[in-house]
């Protein structure tokens, strides 16, 4: 029996992981067309979060899931919808500053902030995670330093890597919390994206831009449809599934499609250089958080 039910959450959870980085890397392919065209950052979260409450609502509805959830449950999901809120305006924020795929690729450091915040919860990683952890932050400083030396503008890469933590948070709470344990996925990627909705609506009428400046013609819109239903419904949903039937590191590896989706698309869309440096900066990441989830038992 015990096998049994490991086969099903491994057939669930691993493909899961898959469809989150891969679908989490398609940010810049809808957004940054939008940002080209004079979208504020705000009015874009705004619409993208809020098509996508629109869509999964309707989906709640048709299906006949109840809305309701306790008090305790509510404040969970709140500060659940405030930490995915801060990953995607860092991401966005920092796609001013870096290349895009270069932003979404320093996302990818989320499993080993992972590793550190679990050291806060007396969850103390082994000496092989340490090692992967050691090894991810020399790809990093490989990786955002230029050709010729230079580093890459720290702005932006503060900006991903707080965007990293904040989605480490996301996944540890989701993990480790057993109040929302009861909650299905839809209905918490639901009130987690309608909290980002309510967030950047507010944002928004403090903006200088109004809310729809940049966002006209069919393309625009088909950009923030693709933006609410991939790298947000989709990638939310499954990152929620594979964390719940895999685990949070297990879960946090398969995001090394996240990297090497935004590299294609940075690299192939939108004509983005492909540095030496940030080709071997990748590689030593990838291999090191892949190395820490094969030692680990957790």
């Amino acid at each position: 029996m015990g096998k049994a039910k490991l086969s099903r959450n491994a057939i669930i959870g691993y493909p899961a992981g898959i469809i989150t980085g891969v679908t989490y890397g398609l940010n810049p392919l809808f957004g940054m067309p939008l940002m080209q065209g004079g979208a504020t950052v705000e009015s874009i979260l705004f619409f993208r979060y809020g098509i996508a409450v629109l869509l999964l609502g309707a989906f709640l509805l048709i299906t006949g899931q109840s809305f309701r959830v306790s008090p305790k449950q509510g404040a969970i999901l709140l500060c659940l919808g405030v930490l995915y809120s801060c990953s995607s305006i860092c991401l966005f924020e920092a796609y001013n500053y870096i290349a895009s795929g270069l932003a979404t690729t320093l996302v990818f450091l989320f499993p080993v902030l992972v590793a550190i915040i679990m050291v806060f919860l007396k969850v103390v990683p082994s000496l092989p995670v340490w090692l992967s952890i050691i090894a991810t932050f020399i790809g990093v400083i490989v990786m955002t330093r230029g050709d010729s030396g230079d580093a890459i503008n720290p702005i932006g890469v503060l900006l991903s890597v707080a965007s990293a933590f904040a989605y480490a948070l996301f996944i540890v709470t989701i993990n480790r919390s057993k109040t929302i344990g009861t909650i299905s996925n839809t209905l918490l990627t639901f009130y987690a994206l309608l909290t980002g909705a309510a967030i950047f609506f507010v944002k928004t009428l403090f903006a200088e831009q109004g809310l729809t400046t940049g966002i006209e013609g069919i393309a625009a819109w088909g950009n923030l449809i693709g933006l609410a239903i991939l790298p947000t419904i989709v990638s939310t949903a499954t990152l929620a599934i594979a964390t719940r039937n895999i685990g949070a590191t297990k879960a946090s590896v398969l995001g090394v499609f996240e990297p090497i989706t935004a590299i294609l698309v940075g690299t192939i869309i939108f004509g983005e250089a492909l540095t030496p440096n940030i080709v071997i900066g990748i590689l030593i990441a990838i291999v090191a958080v892949t190395f820490m989830i094969i030692t680990t038992k957790r």
